[in-house]
């Protein structure tokens, strides 16, 4: 089983890239808002991907709400308050709270004065987090997180998912050359998930056939855990890991879901980097896995039909998870002759994503590669698509410049302390 003090080299230490999105556990909050546009940013994290598993409910009357509550109901694991008080008189409403929560319970305060000395004085005294209206989804998500998700909690690998715009756009191709070319690149485990049970091609793709896969994770249910992870995950090459399709019809295989979500959460735990190559259909889980990923590649070729079903999937991507990173654009056989085709650039800013690489037709390479089951970088090492994949890769992994999400960052009270005592 693969970990995360494997091989590395100085370019590739934990810090260069960001590790994938940390589930926040199974909690119970509960928020008291006094205006409606804090609860507003309190019910929109509720659909973030990170909060899947947080029960969360918002109620009206602030912190005096709260205390009247908490007289006769047990306390959750975390409340959100908001107050509208003054800096004097907030840590004394904030008391009778703790007369009425449980030792354990987590407060987040969220009020309307921006004040360091108040900050202070709140953590002191036990708050958890003070956050200052107006303030967004991401960072009130990133404040829970911190608490229950925190720095301290082992690394979890980052999810990549490869899916294709149209049928045959080469969506299993590009993540496996680019599966590839970051395990030689950054000298770290790879695990290849094959989601097409049907029809998957990740075992012919590295000249593998093992006896048990991806169907096997899936349908051992509760059953499933890291050793089992372990003894069925095939080695297709050095820092290379595949859970194959069966890819045999003696079934129908109508999944729920979240049939994949329990394999890919447990991949995270193990290995430092997880392509999941997606087919090509709609159904609940895909749609479910493409919002639960790190990371989404929508493989397309430069054709109008691609177009259109490539701005169809970024549009409910963006919109399943506004908080997170863009999907990135792949143009795949580009430069067939005599095929009209719409310019990589133009393609990505009709659907609005970052173009992260341009794969040029050849169907010499692509089809010894693929006979032979292996790689470009196999085939031709010297070949000037390995630095396409290279680059593809070292983008969808964040390890370099052009794979920022490009929203603004924002400054939380304890970053800005950091910056102070840089700076003195």
């Amino acid at each position: 089983m693969s970990d995360f003090d494997g091989e590395t080299t100085p370019m590739t230490s934990q810090t260069d890239a960001p590790s994938g999105a940390r589930l926040i556990p199974r909690i119970t909050i509960q928020a008291f808002c006094e205006h409606s546009q804090t609860a507003q940013v309190i019910e929109s994290a509720a659909h973030d991907r990170r909060m899947s598993k947080v029960a969360l409910t918002t109620h009206n009357g602030g912190l005096d709400g709260a205390v009247e509550t908490y007289k006769t109901n047990p306390t959750p694991n975390l409340v959100i308050v908001e107050t509208s008080l003054e800096a004097g008189a907030i840590l004394n409403a904030l008391s009778r709270l703790a007369e009425v929560c449980d030792a354990s319970t987590r407060v987040i305060v969220i009020g309307h004065v921006n004040d360091v000395v108040l900050y202070r004085e709140l953590i002191r005294a036990g708050v958890s987090e003070y956050l200052v209206m107006p303030t967004t989804t991401p960072v009130l998500i990133s404040a829970i997180s911190d608490l229950f998700a925190g720095d301290d909690a082992a690394p979890i690998g980052r999810t990549i998912g490869f899916f294709s715009a149209k049928g045959g756009a080469g969506a299993s191709t590009v993540a496996h050359n680019t599966a590839w070319a970051m395990a030689r690149q950054f000298r770290q485990d790879v695990l290849i998930l094959d989601l097409d049970l049907a029809f998957g091609t990740a075992a012919l793709d590295f000249n593998q056939d093992p006896p048990q896969g991806i169907a096997d994770a899936v349908y051992a249910n509760d059953k499933m855990d890291a050793v089992m992870l372990d003894r069925l995950m095939s080695k297709a090459a050095n820092h290379i890991n595949l859970l194959a399709a069966p890819a045999v019809l003696d079934r129908t295989y109508d999944l729920s879901e979240r049939s994949f979500e329990q394999i890919i959460e447990l991949s995270q735990k193990h290995v430092p980097m997880v392509v999941i190559d997606i087919p090509h259909m709609w159904t609940d889980w895909v749609r479910h896995t493409l919002s639960a990923v790190d990371e989404v590649v929508i493989v397309a070729e430069p054709d109008l039909a691609n177009l259109r079903n490539a701005k169809n999937i970024v549009d409910t991507i963006k919109a399943a998870r506004p908080a997170e990173t863009d999907p990135v654009l792949v143009i795949n056989k580009a430069g067939i002759a005599k095929r009209p085709e719409i310019p990589a650039a133009e393609f990505a800013s009709s659907i609005e994503c970052r173009l992260a690489g341009e794969v040029a037709f050849d169907p010499g390479l692509f089809g010894t590669a693929a006979n032979n089951g292996q790689m470009i970088a196999e085939v031709s090492a010297s070949h000037k698509l390995n630095d396409v994949f290279k680059a593809i890769s070292q983008q969808v992994t964040g390890r370099s410049q052009g794979a920022q999400s490009g929203k603004p960052g924002v400054l939380r009270l304890p970053d800005l302390f950091k910056k102070l005592k840089r700076a003195s």
